[in-house]
């Protein structure tokens, strides 16, 4: 597994937790609004750390961190990755999973061996824009699984949406809370300047008075 990055604390990643974070290298999507390109594009990939740093810490911290929050980049392009969360969940720490759910074998594998307490999955759009908004060919049947797998588990759970103006709308919003049948985290896009397209700018952003 490819280990771009670890933040030591964070207090907005796990609801309700004093975390920690790693960042795992490489992503089977290319959203254009994706704010983590260096993530995302090999052409981009930074020096990676070693899953002994990250442990050493963890290992020093327990008792004030409470859990570690596996995001990307992807994590569950990596087949390994349940091995990590094992090892994590092994040192008493939560865990929460980030994951944009075109890995549903392993997701269940995750959940039946409760290697996770906590998934976060983003839904990117309706089924029939996956494609055009990730840059891929994508399985959308693979995505619905894994909202299903998620949707009737007993884990704690989270499902998420990049809105972008311009390609997101009132309707499609509509059709993935049906489609999920659950609470969903509005999130919306904002400029950075460093971002896997180049045709995006301020004009992407919802005002506030515009939200949806």
């Amino acid at each position: 597994m490819r280990l771009a990055y670890f933040q030591k604390v964070s207090l907005i990643d796990y609801p309700g937790k004093i975390s920690s974070v790693i960042f795992t290298q490489g992503c089977n999507f290319r959203c254009g609004f994706c704010h983590n390109p260096q993530l995302v594009l090999p052409e981009l990939f930074e020096k990676t750390i070693t899953k002994e740093e990250i442990f050493e810490y963890l290992k020093r911290r327990k008792g004030k961190i409470e859990a570690v929050v596996v995001t990307g980049g992807e994590p569950s392009i990596h087949q390994d990755l349940p091995d990590l969360l094992k090892e994590i969940k092994e040192l008493g720490y939560c865990v929460k999973l980030d994951t944009n759910g075109t890995n549903p074998k392993m997701l269940k594998d995750i959940i039946q061996n409760r290697l996770a307490d906590f998934i976060a999955m983003d839904i990117k759009t309706v089924p029939e824009k996956y494609d055009d908004l990730c840059g891929v060919k994508v399985n959308i049947n693979d995505v619905i699984e894994s909202i299903n797998i998620i949707k009737n588990s007993s884990i704690e759970k989270q499902f998420r949406i990049t809105l972008v103006k311009g390609y997101h709308t009132k309707s499609d919003l509509e059709e993935i809370k049906g489609l999920i049948n659950s609470p969903i985290l509005l999130q919306y896009f904002n400029f950075t300047g460093k971002h896997i397209s180049d045709l995006l700018s301020e004009v992407n952003m919802f005002k506030e008075e515009e939200k949806l």
